[in-house]
């Protein structure tokens, strides 16, 4: 695999990406990979070359790049350190849907500008905070989003927020992926039923299922990292976007 650190200019500014590219000719469909809450770094870098070894051109963003440069979090001891927790969580708040769906425009513009990259429409896939932008996006930007994945996602389907992915379920072109981790509170039970409700009677393509591992299972360098639902969740992408 090829990796590339890139650029993606935006309306806001200018995102740092990640690009890693499949080895061989080409051209190969485009994937956009969403960080967790912790943003771009090795460990989703490792996860992109992963990705690009199945065959898909990958961007890895950083969401953050409107805040400038920061300290690296240890996602391993994060939840163990309240100050740190604070400073993670007032970053997530800094990046709103409408931002999210925006940067999105603009990094499906480049992917598809790429003489490696095939089709005018991309898939998505992300973790915890990037799962819930996976899906956002995909309502946002319609058929631009071939699929869009779901890993650990939170507030998928909340109730009183009025941002909410599930509210998208009309607009969305995509097919539809969600993996829940086992007793999740940011996505209970109930948000899965009313998730499911949602895409169902949109019409949605989707598939909601639960594993039985903790919130963070499939990104390697959280505490609650599970390999093997870890590997489950590879072999899912690999079936989904491999069915497009």
């Amino acid at each position: 695999m090829t990796q590339r650190n890139v650029e993606v200019e935006t309306q806001d500014g200018v995102s740092a990406c990640s690009l890693h590219l499949p080895d061989g000719k080409g051209p190969w469909p485009a994937v956009i990979m969403y960080p967790d809450a912790g943003g771009l770094r090795d460990t989703f870098r490792d996860m992109g070359d992963r990705l690009a070894g199945l065959g898909y051109v990958t961007l890895v963003p950083d969401f953050y790049y409107r805040l400038g440069p920061f300290e690296p979090f240890d996602m391993s001891s994060i939840f163990s350190q309240p100050a740190e927790r604070d400073r993670l969580m007032g970053m997530v708040r800094s990046v709103t849907a409408t931002m999210a769906a925006r940067d999105a425009g603009a990094y499906i513009d480049y992917l598809v500008s790429l003489p490696e990259a095939t089709g005018t429409a991309v898939s998505t896939t992300g973790y915890c905070m990037g799962g819930r932008m996976s899906l956002t996006v995909a309502g946002h930007l319609g058929a631009q989003v071939a699929a869009a994945a779901s890993f650990h996602g939170g507030n998928l389907a909340a109730a009183d927020d009025p941002d909410s992915p599930h509210l998208l379920a009309g607009e969305v072109s995509a097919t539809v992926y969600v993996a829940a981790a086992t007793d999740d509170a940011s996505f209970p039970p109930e948000q899965s039923e009313r998730l499911n409700q949602a895409l169902t009677d949109a019409g949605v393509v989707h598939t909601i299922e639960q594993y039985p591992a903790a919130h963070g299972f499939a990104v390697p360098d959280n505490a609650t990292y599970d390999p093997t639902a870890a590997e489950r969740h590879w072999n899912a992408l690999e079936n989904l976007f491999g069915t497009l």
